[in-house]
């Protein structure tokens, strides 16, 4: 029974439950700042679509890539980073895939009926993006195994920057707000996923995966990583124009741990730079949003 309930936070990457519910509520806070209309509520209820929808989202990427991911020839450092007990359960046989896939829809099923309580359009916007983020999802494991140009990350990373633009319309409605969001999250969304490819790069390659490093090398991805960061702050400085006064302070937090992960992927070029910057793009996203939070509560 224990390891039963180990492997299944591993494949749910439990620990890290407090993070999606946060960036997702971002979208939400955001809306109220510029709709009013506060509801508890309504919170609770982005924060549950929030958790469970990313949940799911994080068992289909086990599931599309369960045989692939028995070449794995490195659990100490990457994999431990996301499953605190270290395991890949559905390629290890832990958790059989059926019984993975089950999850994944009872957990899709609770989403969308939870979705489906909020008002019209807005419940069909957000089930809109929930499908087409897990077609994203699916589309980025399947073609990063083979190509020669990143279109699996650039395209494939879109996924990422719908979530917390879903927040938004739990309330809001498309607008000027949400493009300056989106154009603020994609840039950080692929400097991100250019730390966690240089970070598993030995996995990667032991699986025949065309990520960034594979691409482009270590140097490459370090350019990749810069490029998008660099990116990221123009339409940063573009998206604290709708915010207050308060995100300049937590922005500024946040850019500056970005940028020291930038430092740091340059000095090494290689994995252990990557593991150690990992973190700073994480807590960066996490202040980010938080402040957009804040910006409204306080």
């Amino acid at each position: 029974m224990k390891e039963k309930l180990q492997s299944y936070i591993d494949l749910t990457r439990l620990h890290f439950f407090f993070v999606w519910p946060i960036l997702f509520c971002a979208g939400l806070f955001l809306a109220f700042q510029h709709y009013g209309n506060f509801s508890w509520l309504l919170v609770i209820k982005a924060l549950l679509i929030g958790f469970l929808g990313f949940e799911a989202g994080l068992i289909l990427n086990d599931i599309v890539d369960a045989n692939i991911d028995k070449k794995d020839v490195e659990f100490d450092k990457m994999t431990k980073y996301w499953r605190v007990f270290g395991r890949r359960p559905i390629s290890e046989g832990l958790i059989t895939r059926q019984n993975a896939i089950l999850l994944f829809i009872i957990l899709v099923v609770a989403t969308s009926t939870l979705i489906f309580t909020l008002s019209f359009p807005q419940a069909f916007y957000v089930f809109g993006i929930m499908l087409i983020c897990y077609c994203l999802e699916i589309f980025y494991q399947i073609k990063k195994r083979k190509q020669n140009f990143p279109f699996a990350q650039l395209i494939g990373r879109i996924d990422f920057t719908l979530f917390p633009l879903a927040g938004y319309l739990c309330l809001g409605i498309p607008s000027n707000n949400i493009l300056l969001f989106g154009l603020f999250f994609y840039p950080l969304a692929l400097a991100h996923l250019g730390v966690n490819d240089i970070s598993d790069v030995a996995n990667d390659q032991a699986k025949g995966m065309k990520t960034i490093p594979l691409l482009y090398g270590m140097k490459g991805t370090a350019y990749w990583i810069l490029l998008f960061t660099l990116i990221h702050l123009v339409t940063t400085i573009l998206f604290i124009n709708v915010l207050g006064t308060l995100s300049i302070f937590g922005f500024a937090i946040g850019f500056s741990l970005i940028s020291v992960g930038n430092i740091i992927i340059f000095k090494g070029k290689n994995a252990d730079s990557g593991m150690k910057a990992l973190p700073m793009f994480h807590v960066a996203m996490l202040i980010y949003a938080i402040t957009i939070i804040l910006e409204y509560a306080i």
